[in-house]
């Protein structure tokens, strides 16, 4: 049997500088790396998370806050020829590009256009099912151990449309989705849907209500609300720098702020950073990161009662915490560690002021964060092909709050040899070479 951790109410610091010797490491305190770390302490495992952050701080921060399960269709690259004329112009507010990130991002690129046909897409989403379909369960389970609930709602959220066209093609494609996984899901008309949201402008004509999701007004919060159960619990959480990550004898070796952290076990949970630690080790799972901004605004309406995407335009505003507005925008595809831009925020931000009646910024300036994106549109989860007791914990493209808690019970199942609650082989790294 795996050693227990430490007694509840122990001091983290002193078993840090104590054995500096664990059972697993965690790389990643993202909700993917907690909630990883959380599932495998409850199985027994003495646990260090490391990060060069606080839990919570990176992309885990900045979503729309969406526990997103009528996602049961992956975010496919756009095959409609107006779309993509759209796109090539570079005027939109759902896509920008940087002309000088398009030669390392070409490759990848055409293996996501590949992977999006009809089929292919398809085959994504009967393999994505099983882990979206978790997602509320597993968040509720984590949930009931913390004192976040005040952070998670059960209102669903809100599709609207400009174009009656597309509202009604869309809405007898969306009928059927609905039907087939047994979601919940309503047709509002204008006059219905400004009767649910009475903040909402008159630019749409009709809208989805998604009722099966929920919502959260601090993803932020949510992340360190679980980050504190897994330290509440005897999890020893350090500031360390991953990329510094080396096998040790049968084991593995990171520093950390308190010195060289040992483990049997490490789990790369690095989000759209995961690379720097799988590429040194001669890995080559073609991971990029899609880059995303959001802003806070005050109201100037009636503020939202639900997160509100606007499809046509590409943007979510979704009600905060603290009574604020959030924006946050589609894919900026530019160098990961290129300056911020706001290009998608300033064009934006006139559409949202008419629709939703968004006021001041809040924000000294916009956040930027990263979406660690497979070409396949699938995350990684499993072993590492070539190295014993290394794991992938990453690549959950726009879902990884989603599907956070739903991917650490399942490495953790993997990880301690217990039957798995869903197959992981559609998700194993080995599939890339």
């Amino acid at each position: 049997m795996p050693a227990a951790g430490p007694a509840h109410g122990a001091s983290h610091l002193d078993a840090v500088r104590g054995t500096m010797d664990f059972d697993v490491i965690v790389l990643g305190a993202g909700i993917v790396g907690v909630s990883s770390a959380l599932h495998l302490q409850d199985r027994g495992l003495r646990v260090a998370l490391v990060d060069r952050r606080a839990p919570g701080e990176e992309t885990s921060h900045g979503n729309a806050g969406l526990i997103e399960r009528s996602s049961v269709v992956p975010y496919a690259f756009p095959r409609r020829l107006g779309t993509l004329l759209r796109y090539a112009r570079n005027r939109s507010v759902d896509l920008y590009w940087d002309a000088r990130a398009l030669p390392a991002y070409a490759g990848w690129l055409a293996r996501f256009w590949r992977e999006s046909s009809p089929r292919r897409l398809a085959a994504a989403a009967r393999d994505l099912l099983p882990l979206v379909a978790a997602s509320v369960v597993e968040h509720d389970a984590l949930l009931a151990r913390t004192d976040a609930q005040p952070l998670v709602h059960d209102g669903g959220w809100i599709e609207a449309f400009r174009s009656s066209a597309l509202f009604d093609a869309q809405a007898r494609a969306q009928q059927q989705v609905a039907a087939a996984h047994g979601l919940r899901m309503t047709v509002l008309d204008a006059h219905a849907l400004r009767a649910r949201e009475p903040g909402i402008g008159d630019a749409f004509c009709g809208a989805f209500h998604w009722q099966d999701p929920k919502t959260v007004s601090s993803p932020g919060g949510l992340t360190k609300a679980y980050a504190r159960l897994f330290e509440r619990d005897g999890g020893t959480f350090v500031h360390g720098d991953a990329t510094t990550l080396v096998q040790v004898d049968d084991g593995w070796q990171v520093r950390s702020e308190h010195g060289p952290i040992s483990a049997r076990s490490a789990v790369v949970a690095l989000g759209p950073w995961s690379d720097q630690v799988f590429a040194p080790l001669g890995y080559r799972i073609p991971l990029r990161a899609k880059r995303g901004y959001h802003m806070h605004y005050r109201p100037t309406r009636t503020p939202l009662n639900v997160p509100v995407c606007d499809t046509e335009a590409g943007f979510v505003v979704a009600p905060m915490e603290g009574g604020r507005l959030r924006l946050t925008t589609g894919v900026e595809i530019a160098p990961r560690d290129a300056p911020p831009t706001g290009v998608q925020l300033a064009r934006a931000e006139p559409l949202a002021r008419d629709a939703f009646g968004i006021g001041e910024r809040l924000d000294p300036e916009p956040w930027l964060g990263m979406r660690p994106c497979t070409p396949d549109m699938r995350p990684v989860i499993g072993p590492a092909p070539r190295h014993r007791h290394l794991w992938f914990a990453f690549g959950h493209c726009h879902h990884g709050l989603t599907l956070g808690p739903a991917t650490g019970r399942l490495l953790a199942e993997m990880m301690t040899g217990a039957p798995t609650y869903i197959d992981p082989r559609p998700y194993r790294p080995a599939r890339f070479g």
